[in-house]
């Protein structure tokens, strides 16, 4: 079983910066994804990184701007978010996922996070 805990929302500007954090426990070793839900939208695909850290996707939306990372040795996953835009709102979810798929698919994911707040004024 893995437990996932977002962390690292908030209010911030145009142009401002998060990084938002991805605490696990139990087996932790899994590929792992970040997911967004702005109000009266379907859940999407934000950001994904493998095992290892060795191979990263982005949505073209956030390409550029967003950089996922992972520290194993912390049991963390990082979404650090950079020139953030009003579009961005969204609730954001960090996921594992136990096997292969459709690694832009929220249906191949098997643990999910509570979510975190990320607001973004103009």
């Amino acid at each position: 079983q893995v437990q996932l805990v977002d962390s690292g929302g908030g209010m911030v500007q145009a142009g401002g910066s998060l990084r938002l954090s991805c605490a696990a426990s139990g087996r932790t070793r899994y590929p792992m994804g970040w997911f967004r839900q702005a109000p009266g939208k379907e859940r999407e695909f934000v950001a994904y990184i493998n095992a290892s850290g060795s191979i990263r996707y982005y949505a073209d939306s956030v390409r550029g701007r967003f950089t996922i990372a992972r520290d194993n040795t912390k049991n963390t996953v990082y979404l650090q978010m950079n020139s953030l835009k009003p579009e961005d709102t969204a609730i954001y979810y960090c996921a594992a996922r136990r096997s292969g798929g459709y690694y832009y698919s929220d249906s191949e994911y098997d643990y999910w996070g509570q979510g975190t707040q990320v607001t973004v004024s103009a």
